[in-house]
């Protein structure tokens, strides 16, 4: 991945992505310049994706148990704890 995209903030990446789309989806495109696009587009997806890891592992949501507010990682809210009552 080059240097440029790297440093793309996830708003400016998903919005080239989205232009890439666009282009390749009016179907006026030369092959080569549809391929080039096309690999334009996976890395930036990727990029994405990981910009989208990042700040989930920095997401804490804040629940009450017991009584009390607790912070707990994003992901062990998805889990959950095994109670199945609602």
């Amino acid at each position: 991945m080059a240097k440029e995209e790297a440093e793309l903030g996830f708003e400016e990446a998903m919005d080239r992505l989205e232009l890439i789309v666009r282009e390749l989806e009016h179907g006026d495109v030369p092959l080569e310049k549809a391929i080039d696009l096309f690999q334009q587009g996976m890395k930036l997806s990727q990029l994405c994706g990981t910009k989208l890891e990042q700040v989930e592992r920095k997401i804490e949501m804040i629940v009450e148990e017991d009584g009390e507010i607790r912070k707990k990682p994003f992901g062990s809210a998805l889990e959950g704890d095994g109670d199945d009552s609602l």
